[in-house]
């Protein structure tokens, strides 16, 4: 197994400011935009996101949902081995407000297609948009593409994109690994 530094620490962190202006750009005050981060893996980035809008370029009071798949997804029973749910935490109306998905790693789409049949028990949001950290653009099975990507990645099917996140891993670093 070897492993390949996509993104280290200094890199994430330029990909998350440019990550942040540019929804500034297209949401301005976030007044009517709430950030959902998907569970298990998004959950940091859109944590980090929040606090980066509101720390350093002064954006008041961001909301943050967690929203979770796991009863939403299409292989839900296709596995034997027990699947472990996390929370969903969603304390805002969904309902005609702009919800902005976020995630680490874009790879087939179904993670977003789950979301999408998901946020739907919270409301009909005005607009739907999709921010993730990794874009593996030729590994989809389903026409989903990101509003807003922090790096595009070639991997083949072989290959994972693993993403680890200093509050969980003890460091912000992106490895492609090949088996």
């Amino acid at each position: 197994m070897s492993q390949k530094v996509l993104l280290n620490s200094k890199e994430v962190t330029i990909i998350l400011h440019r990550l942040a202006c540019q929804l500034i750009e297209k949401h301005l005050d976030f007044s009517n935009t709430i950030l959902v981060g998907i569970q298990p893996r998004g959950v940091y980035l859109a944590e980090r996101l929040k606090q980066l809008l509101e720390s350093e370029y002064k954006v008041p009071e961001i909301s943050l949902g967690y929203l979770d798949i796991t009863f939403f997804r299409d292989d839900f029973r296709r596995t034997d081995k027990p699947l472990e749910a996390n929370k969903t935490q969603i304390n805002f109306i969904v309902e005609d407000k702009k919800v902005i998905f976020i995630d680490d790693v874009l790879f087939t789409g179904r993670s977003i297609r789950s979301a999408l049949t998901a946020i739907q028990s919270f409301g009909r949001p005005s607009e739907i948009e999709l921010l993730v950290l990794i874009d593996r653009r030729f590994s989809r099975h389903l026409p989903i593409q990101p509003d807003y990507r922090g790096r595009q990645v070639d991997a083949i099917n072989g290959e994972k994109v693993i993403v680890s996140w200093k509050e969980n891993d003890g460091e912000d670093v992106v490895h492609l690994v090949t088996n």
